[in-house]
Formats: C-alpha cells, structure tokens, sequence
C-alpha cells in the first residue's frame, strides 16, 4: 500500500470515530509524520475531497455490481428485491469504510461532488421506483423519499457501530429490516 493510501485509510477510520481530528493526529494513526500528511493532501480539505470521491467510486461500483439499471428494466419484483437487498447490505459496509463522507460538510458541499453524488442518487432512486411499481415497497412516498431514509440509516448504523450500540454482524440485517419493513407495500 502507497503512503498516499495509507494516510487515506488511517483518515478514514479516525475521522469516522473523530471528525474534527487534526492533520496530526491523521499523521500519527498513519504512522507517518505530518509533513509526509502535507506532502499528499495539501490541506484537511483536499484530504477530505479525496474521501469523497473515493466514497462517490464505491457508491458507483456498487450500483454496477449490483446492476441497478438491469434490475430496474427487468420489472422483475423478485430481481429488484435481491438488487435492493445485496445494495443496502453494501452500502452498510462501506457506511462504515467512508462513514466521514456521508456527513463532513466539506465532502458534502463541494460542487463537483455533489453533482456527481446528485446522479448516482438518481441511478439509486431509480431502484426503489420499481420496487414501489412491482409491489414490493410502498407506492404512497416519494422514491426519493425511500432514497433520503436509507441514507439516514446509514448515518444511524454508521454511528451506531462507533458507539457500540450494535454488533457488527448485525448491522446490515437491521438496516434491511428497518428499511424494507418499513417501506413495505401497503
């Protein structure tokens, strides 16, 4: 793993537990000093664009992974529900990789990834418009709607996690559940 990777891994996992952390002490849980921190990320904020931009490529991957598109166009309910269902659970696992770029206000409110997050929403959203066609979550709310509540158990599970409050193993189970039972079709 190149220096680069390992500060960005070692900023993501302190700044998911503690996201006002300093360029320091993102140095000192890299193991690197903090000019070697500067040498890669000239700012916290160029530290956290790239955050964002590596959570905005495993958001895209897992879209294509799980063939959104494809599930979509099927119409099929059985398809659209294993879609959903492998989705949730990998956005539960990268909540916790890249838990940082779900609520820093520099990843947030940068133009440039805002666009790019506004469109893979739209690719997301698209998912849950044909659950809500084929029967499987409800029809009554707005697609979008479906979107913002799974972010927000993202948020809910990532914070969790941090807190101890769930186990791990059981973190993917109980967003799903929350989710899709509570989104039913009525």
């Amino acid at each position: 793993m190149s220096t680069r990777d390992t500060v960005l891994a070692a900023a993501q996992r302190l700044l998911t537990t503690e996201p006002a952390a300093s360029m320091a002490q993102i140095a000192a849980a890299a193991g690197v000093g903090r000019a070697t921190v500067h040498r890669h990320f000239a700012t916290r904020e160029d530290l956290l664009r790239e955050i964002g931009s590596r959570s905005l490529d495993a958001w895209e991957e897992i879209l294509g992974e799980v063939d959104v598109e494809g599930a979509v166009a099927s119409r099929d309910a059985a398809r659209i529900r294993v879609a959903m269902d492998d989705m949730i659970g990998r956005f539960v696992a990268d909540s916790e990789e890249f838990g940082i770029a779900l609520t820093d206000s520099t990843v947030i409110n940068d133009p440039a990834l805002k666009a790019r997050a506004d469109a893979l929403f739209t690719r997301e959203v698209a998912l849950y418009a044909a659950a809500q066609a084929a029967g499987l979550l409800r029809a009554d709310v707005p697609a979008r709607w479906l979107g913002h509540s799974v972010y927000g158990l993202l948020i809910a599970v990532r914070d969790a996690l941090v807190a101890g409050d769930i186990a791990r193993r059981d973190a993917i189970e109980l967003v799903r559940s929350t989710f899709l039972d509570g989104g039913v079709a009525r």
